[in-house]
């Protein structure tokens, strides 16, 4: 009788066993139903082109940045550092090309933005219509930015490229990278106006040289020598609201005579301060204001 309670019991425990088991197995395939569903949806997601079209939305911008993002992530992850650096440039190519429709889709709000400004510095009262977008925006990395003399524009976050790639690709890249985010940061110029200081643009010069000398080598030198050699134009001969000499005096200004005498002490062996001894030795030697670019090959 005792064997038979037993017999039974073992039997009840088992069938209940059996039926928590059973189920589990529901659970598990619902779950991964659901991923694959998912997966399947991700998949299926075509970005729109980035050839700019009036019938795209916002929202259909952010969602191809935000899909573009997700993918770079995932590639990013499996990558090395030389497979990365490639990435980057086409990531930069297409997020490059989205911006552009974004600043021409939103040209109008872009066109006033600066009239929603208050009385408080870098403070502005937005419409809820354009706080909306803003937000939009923030999801991908973006923001309205005020350029200087009622100009606007849609521009990537401080430091947002660097943030995905840091780490991720090779020195030069990663160097490269930086500094052009380092330089992003402020605006340059608006109008032929500089909007920095002429020390920060020398720091900004001796950026760029370092990185050509410390990468000779690298796929990116064209183009940090190109970043240079417009910033060192600007440094040297000025800009049109930026003047470097009194055309009318045939001098140096004080300012930029004080900015030369800076550059020349702490990087006395810099390609920057060469060109800046130059432009002195040109004024001292009263060369005409005209033959002055002449006398200084700001491309070699």
């Amino acid at each position: 009788m005792i064997k038979k309670i037993v017999a039974v019991s073992m039997l009840s425990l088992l069938v209940f066993s059996c039926k928590k088991e059973v189920q589990k197995v529901p659970e598990t395939k619902i779950t991964n139903d659901s991923m694959t569903k998912a997966e399947i949806k991700e998949d299926l997601f075509k970005p729109i082109d980035t050839a700019c079209s009036t019938a795209n939305k916002t929202e259909d911008y952010i969602a191809a940045l935000q899909w573009y993002k997700a993918k770079t992530d995932k590639e990013i992850a499996v990558n090395s550092p030389e497979q990365n650096d490639r990435l980057y440039e086409d990531y930069v190519k297409v997020r490059t090309k989205y911006t552009e429709c974004l600043n021409v889709l939103h040209a109008d709000i872009l066109y006033q933005y600066t009239d929603y400004h208050t009385n408080e510095p870098d403070t502005y009262h937005l419409p809820d219509s354009v706080k909306k977008i803003a937000g939009e925006l923030s999801k991908a990395g973006l923001e309205f930015r005020v350029m200087g003399e009622g100009l606007s524009e849609i521009h990537s976050l401080y430091g947002y490229d660097y943030a995905i790639f840091k780490n991720k690709v090779t020195p030069d890249y990663e160097s490269y990278i930086l500094q052009l985010a380092n330089d992003s940061k402020e605006n340059y110029a608006i109008n032929g106006g500089l909007m920095i200081t002429w020390e920060e643009l020398g720091e900004r010069l001796i950026a760029w040289e370092n990185f050509m000398n410390n990468f000779p080598k690298s796929t990116l030198i064209k183009k940090a020598k190109r970043e240079y050699d417009d910033y060192l134009l600007d440094y040297i001969l000025g800009m049109d609201s930026s003047p470097t000499y009194d055309r009318t005096e045939g001098k140096l200004l004080d300012e930029t005579k004080e900015e030369y005498s800076r550059i020349i002490k702490k990087y006395p062996n810099s390609r920057t301060a060469k060109k800046a001894k130059e432009l002195i030795a040109a004024f001292d030697a009263h060369t005409p204001v005209d033959q002055i670019e002449g006398r200084i090959n700001l491309r070699r």
